[in-house]
Formats: structure tokens, C-alpha cells, sequence
């Protein structure tokens, strides 16, 4: 259990990342038929020579319904303000009953994982109406802690299992990924009873947690060949450090490179809270893959 002060300071860093209004977008498109299947695009605030890179943001909140895209707007509008070109996804999470324990579920599957599939595969077209000033080729995927995980899945479709309907011929045409305190090795957060336990709702339950890992744990999906950073408060008491630790070593151990960029008296919500010095780093990491 964590001593009062880290609990009071995770508790003011969580009350200050949900203090800002949303912010709403300059467009908003579906690629489905479902209220959720929809994209919200924020064009860069500042003038640049060149087109803005894009940047793709994937919301965090253990998969749960009662956190959507709203509470990630003033991050995308962060993004927006350093001069990038910002795709907000929204996609299906947990239903609105109370599972076991009164814990409202995390995730749907498969309709999650088919949400974000779906969405990305629709992005091309979509930003090409929606923020035609938006440079494509130069696409950063970023998402925070649930939205972390799925980030590093999406980056990951071309080496899924050969049965999966997910599963995509090539890579996806990425510069890289920004993993934000992200759920990448779903055992290791099950094991520290990560976000109460949501990876293990994810997957459908005990019976099913096993066998449809394969299928959604980033970290089993490595090598992928994309420049990946994951950014990680030492601080963070919702996903803990060893989460990010271990998928990193899962990627050396495979042969490739992920940056972890660990910081000091940082914890969970400050990733994406403007106001925070946390959220400035993020942007840099972000920059550093787009430009």
C-alpha cells in the first residue's frame, strides 16, 4: 500500500489532469455506425512552412465506459497548440453494468480491439477530409495507460497471430509510438492488479485471459519494427513501473530498441495534463519521432 503522502500526491495530480474543460474539436468523423466509432481531428494552432505531422491519440481509463474521449481533449489541444495535426479516437469500452465486485468492466472484446483496428484503417481517408494540412506520412500514435496498451497493439497488427481478423499484411505507416504509462505486458499488470484488475476483464475473464494474450498483449507482439518510446512516471501508483520495465526488457530480449523514458516524482495523470511539466516531456518525445 502506498504511505499518505504518495497517495495525497497522486490524488492532487489526478484532480488537476481532470480540471480542464474539454475542449472541442474542429471536426469529428465516423469510421462506424455505433455512437462511439467516431474521431474527433484538431488542427495545429501554429502556422508552420510545412504540413503538421500527425498525431493519433488513443484515450486512456482501464477500457471503462466512464471514461472517454472528453477527459484526453485538453491534451489533444496541448498537441494542437505545438503545432501538430491531432486525431482524438473514441472507441467501444466496458458495458455500463457492475461486474463482480462492483467494479464497472473493462472493455469489450472483441469489439475494443475491432474498434481501434477499424479506425485506423479509416484514418487516411478521414484526415484527408478532415485536416487536409496534415502530413500523413509523418503519423506518431500516442495513448495513455489502457490507451497506452492499445497504441502499442495497433502498432503491432502486422505480426498478430496469422488467424486474427486484426491482423494486417504490413506494417502500419508509422514514424513511431509514445506510450504513456501504458498497460504493455497484461500478465505483469494483472499480477500488480493494475487499473482494479482491468486487464484481466479486457480478455473476457480467467477462462479466457490465457489463450486471447496472443491476440492483445503487446508485449508478446515484439519484434514490430516501429520506433517505440514508452514514458513512464516512477511515481505512478495506477500503472506501475514494472509494466513499462518489462515489456522494454521483452524487446531487447527479442532484438529491438524501446526508449523508456522514466521520470522522477511523476505519477500517473500528469502524462497528459497540460499544466504539468510531465505533459511537456511527452510533446518532446512526440516531436522527436514526428519532425
Amino acid at each position: 500500500m502506498p504511505d499518505a503522502a504518495a497517495a495525497a500526491r497522486a490524488a492532487a495530480e489526478e484532480e488537476s489532469a481532470f480540471s480542464h474543460a474539454p475542449v472541442a474539436p474542429d471536426a469529428t468523423a465516423a469510421y462506424g455506425t455505433h455512437p462511439d466509432q467516431v474521431i474527433d481531428f484538431y488542427a495545429p494552432r501554429t502556422a508552420r512552412d510545412a504540413p503538421a505531422p500527425l498525431v493519433v491519440v488513443l484515450h486512456g481509463g482501464a477500457w471503462r465506459a466512464r471514461f472517454d474521449r472528453r477527459h484526453a481533449t485538453p491534451f489533444a489541444d496541448f498537441l494542437a497548440r505545438r503545432g501538430f495535426a491531432v486525431a482524438n479516437v473514441e472507441y467501444r469500452r466496458g458495458g455500463d453494468t457492475e461486474s463482480e465486485g462492483g467494479t464497472p468492466p473493462a472493455g469489450r472484446w472483441p469489439d475494443t480491439f475491432a474498434d481501434v483496428a477499424a479506425a485506423l484503417d479509416a484514418l487516411p481517408d478521414l484526415v484527408r477530409e478532415a485536416l487536409p494540412g496534415a502530413d500523413r506520412r509523418r503519423t506518431v500514435l500516442t495513448g495513455h495507460s489502457a490507451g497506452g496498451h492499445l497504441a502499442l497493439w495497433a502498432a503491432a497488427r502486422h505480426v498478430l497471430p496469422a488467424d486474427s481478423p486484426w491482423r494486417t499484411a504490413e506494417p502500419a505507416p508509422l514514424r513511431g509510438v509514445v506510450a504513456l504509462a501504458p498497460l504493455a505486458d497484461l500478465a505483469v499488470a494483472e499480477e500488480l492488479g493494475a487499473c482494479e484488475h482491468a486487464s484481466l476483464q479486457l480478455l473476457g475473464g480467467p477462462e479466457y485471459f490465457a489463450a486471447r494474450r496472443a491476440y492483445a498483449d503487446p508485449v508478446l507482439l515484439l519484434p514490430t519494427g516501429i520506433a517505440t518510446t514508452v514514458v513512464q512516471g516512477r511515481a505512478d501508483l495506477v500503472v506501475p513501473q514494472q509494466v513499462a520495465e518489462s515489456y522494454a526488457d521483452a524487446a531487447a530480449k527479442a532484438g529491438e530498441v524501446v526508449g523508456l523514458t522514466l521520470l522522477a516524482d511523476v505519477g500517473h495523470f500528469p502524462l497528459i495534463d497540460p499544466a504539468a511539466d510531465a505533459c511537456a516531456v511527452v510533446a518532446e518525445e512526440i516531436a522527436q519521432l514526428a519532425w
